[in-house]
């Protein structure tokens, strides 16, 4: 842990670091104490900065005798008074996290304080600091107490007003929270602006930056006709790049309002792009972002940079209600404002694009990082029960996992259905702090709807596994479906009872149609399945129990089931689908998703066996059944470019580990790239044929046609650039050479770096020199090659460490390179353990610069028991060696502590 720094009289120094205390959902208490109106007033120097803060407090029940206690990290105090009264040393307590007022006045008073803190040293990204000359804020989860002492807890809501003091040379724009009330010229050279939020937040959305700024203006009309003023802030250099930010915040303004009637409610709206930051932060009017998920241009920036930057700009916007105005009780609701939001950024960026495309894209994620936190010592539910460290559980857990349980509300409800729980949420909480019971309560009531052990989403971790059989009764015209479902055992959860999974369900008969659905029998009772006379093709199951069937009648041949249609829950399914049904699928299904699925499922399966042949010294062999699958997608021209580039694109080699008993990473790495040169070498004039007809000089636009001709080019681009011969060696450089934007050229690249060698090192060299003085094109150059597969990359990454353009302090340049490491499993878990060790020296360095970054790097290691004797022995005496560093972190030595327990 961090000491505090110097506090004068009242300091308290900690000669050790303090034994991490564990939080509890179960200890959750109502707080003593309200804000009503926090008044901030800021004097930003170069060497120091004072702030001082005016509360109004309120006791929770009149005549409360209890101390009020404040969160303050870091903090100098300076003076404290009550009603305008200086307090002495008796009338409070100061330690390194806290300042305890022991005996404050039982009804309403005001409390004022004064603090100095040094923005300038604070390499944390937590509080106020420094970002390229400019301040900034960033105080989710727990950065407010690095500002002034508070109550920094999410269900303190109070009005806030700033006003910011600062040198007018230096920092000539001053920005908050809210509408700008006052500015003005100060003497000195100094000057100041006065922002005014009219609406209740807690402290976790407070936000400030002040610098030297240009913006780009546009202006929003609402539906009901306030004009809203929009400003994206940049440095100078980068205004013209953020055309494509703007485009995206009108769209999610207008979206938001069609699809859930919301509304924007202040007069204007910045955002700010800093390079020196942690992701994106939905502070109330005033959002503050990493440069690289706002700044975007053609030759800059890919169509996967456009992409996060729409998604990631919706998302912070749609945060305006679902986070800001209702936000979440404690810490442990974070799913409700995260999980809610990130479904809503889903389905804005479905609407924007390819629906299909999108799902494919989620729910790939979902498998590669959040099945495998389910799976390893950080399992956790989507509402914690504890933590110690509240950073440490912004996870895909909380995030997609929380998303999913969201979407399967929609699932069993419907657009309409889904529509009026969330009006009727918004109608219940607006302005209130709440809980994930309150946002399914407004679901169910909304609906009248039946809910059965839903609420098991929330509070149980683990993925569940569905096992799925069938038989087609042909006397009887009934087709079957029994399922049988478990949950294995996660920390702290050795017993699990059964989830409410909902299937989506669709029949195929042998033409390749879907059969209309008449009616179920379940349980003893035959239910319709058709509404308002019309035929329906897909419906959804209810799995509640550990055993159910189904029992669909009237169905006139044996059918093909299409189960889990759009991946309608969060769940491992294993069926009695044999291979020829999955081909069928493949080539006949009418949910796009399933198509792309059973071609996976055939994929995994036929990786699996070939692993099993490496690992036997026997030779490996590519099914030619699945070679004429994957030509059957490629040469069907009624499907979308973007769609068949996902679905000829192998499984990962993460996600065949998971299903390996004992992982192997040399064993899937072979079998990955032999099976992917085969196919291009089975497939190479279909593949090259792609490639002409793909190919385009035009002028670069970010949309679907484009997009989707790019990444279908793209992909095949990277199969052929594994075959060895001097034609497509030819074709990939050519492409590289002739490339007109970002995407094409850096694909091109990504192709060129599969093998090492001097066509290799020249063109890493010349993309380094062409691009050498954009910071975000060089961070993709060094993610790129941290993240290559070739043998003993570990002392190339070793070696970009020096390199003149990287810096361990910026969080984006050490993901990009230390965290792109990570991503060539076949390194990272290296048989000597090079890998292991390269991370581990890494993470102690970069827990005493910052401790976020540093417990997103360890989270690596959590699985090491998944691996052989040697691998297991080398990683945890990684872990070992963090977790007995002096002064560790509270966040890295949780998830060393966890991961080495288990």
């Amino acid at each position: 842990m961090k000491k505090n720094q110097d506090s004068g009289p009242n300091s308290f120094e900690k000669s050790k670091m303090d034994a991490p205390k564990e939080i509890f959902l179960k200890d959750y208490k109502l707080p003593d104490y309200y804000f009503d109106t926090v008044d901030l007033s800021f004097s930003l120097g170069e060497e120091k900065t004072i702030v001082r803060a005016n509360i109004s407090v309120i006791p929770r029940v009149d005549g409360v005798t209890c101390p009020l206690v404040l969160d303050g990290v870091n903090l100098k105090l300076i003076s404290v008074k009550i009603n305008g009264n200086q307090l002495q040393e008796g009338d409070f307590e100061l330690d390194s996290r806290h300042l305890i007022l022991t005996s404050p006045p039982s009804v309403n008073f005001i409390l004022e304080t004064v603090t100095e803190i040094l923005p300038q040293k604070n390499t944390s990204l937590e509080g106020l600091y420094m970002s390229s000359g400019n301040f900034c804020t960033q105080c989710e989860a727990e950065g407010f107490r690095k500002i002034t002492f508070y109550q920094d807890r999410p269900d303190i809501m109070a009005k806030f007003t700033c006003r910011i003091e600062a040198d007018k040379s230096l920092y000539p724009v001053l920005l908050s929270n809210g509408n700008l009330i006052e500015q003005g010229d100060l003497e000195g050279g100094k000057h100041f602006a006065l922002w005014k939020d009219p609406f209740k937040k807690p402290s976790y959305l407070f936000a400030l930056v002040a610098g030297q700024l240009e913006s780009r203006d546009d202006t929003f009309t609402t539906c009901s006709g306030r004009k809203v003023d929009l400003r994206i802030w940049v440095p100078l250099v980068d205004l013209p790049k953020t055309e494509h930010a703007m485009y995206s915040l009108k769209a999610a303004m207008e979206w938001d309002v069609d699809v859930f009637g919301r509304e924007y409610d202040l007069d204007v709206f910045n955002i700010v792009s800093v390079p020196d930051f942690l992701g994106a932060m939905e502070n109330k009017s005033l959002n503050i972002f990493s440069s690289k998920l706002v700044l975007a241009s053609p030759e800059t920036a890919t169509d996967a940079d456009y992409a996060a930057i729409l998604g990631v700009i919706g998302h912070e916007y749609f945060h305006n209600w679902t986070g800001n105005r209702v936000t979440c009780r404690d810490w442990f609701q974070l799913s409700l404002k995260e999980g809610l939001t990130v479904f809503r950024d889903q389905e804005f960026s479905s609407d924007m694009g390819s629906r299909t495309v999108k799902r494919i894209g989620d729910v790939s994620r979902l498998r590669t990082y959040q099945f495998s936190q389910d799976a390893g010592p950080m399992a956790h539910p989507v509402r914690p029960h504890s933590y110690i460290k509240m950073d440490n559980f912004y996870t895909a857990t909380v995030y997609n996992k929380g998303a999913e349980v969201v979407r399967m509300y929609k699932t069993l409800l419907g657009s309409q259905g889904f529509r009026k729980g969330m009006d009727l949420y918004f109608e219940r909480h607006d302005g209130q702090a709440v809980t994930c019971e309150d946002f399914f309560a407004a679901m169910r009531d909304a609906n009248n709807a039946d809910f059965a052990n839903f609420l098991l989403w929330y509070s149980q971790a683990g993925t569940p596994s569905v096992n799925v059989t069938s038989s087609y009764n042909a006397e009887a015209r009934t087709f079957s479906l029994k399922f049988s479902q478990t949950v294995l055992p996660t920390p702290g959860q050795p017993i699990k009872e059964p989830m409410s999974i909902p299937v989506a369900v669709g029949l195929v008969n042998s033409s390749g149609k879907d059969m209309p659905l008449s009616s179920i029998y379940h349980e003893g009772k035959l239910e319709s399945v058709s509404s308002g006379g019309q035929l329906v093709y897909t419906t959804v199951l209810r799995v509640t129990k550990g055993e159910e069937e189904f029992v669909f009648s009237d169905v006139s041949e044996k059918p093909t089931p299409s189960l889990l249609r759009g991946y309608s829950a969060p769940i491992r399914l294993q069926s009695d689908l044999t291979d020829d049904d999955l081909f069928f699928l493949l080539a006949h299904d009418s949910d796009e998703f399933n198509r792309w699925e059973a071609g996976q499922i055939l994929a995994r399966k036929l990786m699996l066996h070939q692993v099993v042949n490496f690992q036997s010294d026997n030779p490996l062999v590519l099914d030619p059944q699945f070679v004429h699958g994957i030509k059957c997608i490629i040469l069907d021209s009624s499907l979308d470019k973007e769609f068949i580039a996902k679905a000829i694109t192998l499984p990962g080699e993460g996600e065949i580990m998971d299903m390996m008993e004992v992982a192997d990473p040399d064993a899937v790495h072979a079998v990955r790239s032999f099976i992917k040169k085969q196919l291009a070498f089975e497939l190479k004039q279909e593949f090259l044929n792609l490639v002409d007809e793909n190919r385009s000089t035009e002028k670069y636009e970010f949309n679907d046609v484009n997009m989707a001709r790019r990444a279908l080019k793209n992909t095949v681009l990277g199969y052929l650039a594994c075959l060895e011969d001097k034609e497509t060696n030819e074709l990939v450089l050519n492409e590289y050479k002739n490339a007109t934007n970002m995407t094409d050229q850096f694909s091109a690249l990504a192709a060129i770096a599969q093998k090492p060698g001097k066509a290799r090192d020249e063109a890493l060299a010349n993309f380094y020199n062409q691009w050498q003085n954009d910071y975000l094109v060089v961070n993709k150059w060094f993610a790129l090659q941290s993240s290559s597969d070739i043998p003993g990359n570990v002392e190339n990454v070793r070696k970009l460490l020096s390199h003149q353009s990287f810096d361990l302090k910026n969080p984006d340049k050490a993901f990009s390179l230390i965290g792109g490491f990570r991503a060539s499993l076949v390194n990272f878990h290296a048989k000597d353990g090079s890998g292991y060790k390269f991370l581990g020296e890494l993470v102690v360095q970069l827990d005493k610069l910052n401790p976020q970054v540093a417990s997103g790097m360890v989270s690596a290691f959590s699985r090491w028991k998944r691996f052989d004797e040697t691998r297991q022995n080398l990683a945890k005496a990684q872990l070992e060696m963090i977790v007995s560093t002096n002064g560790l972190s509270e966040h890295v030595y949780e998830i060393c502590s966890k991961s080495l327990a288990v």
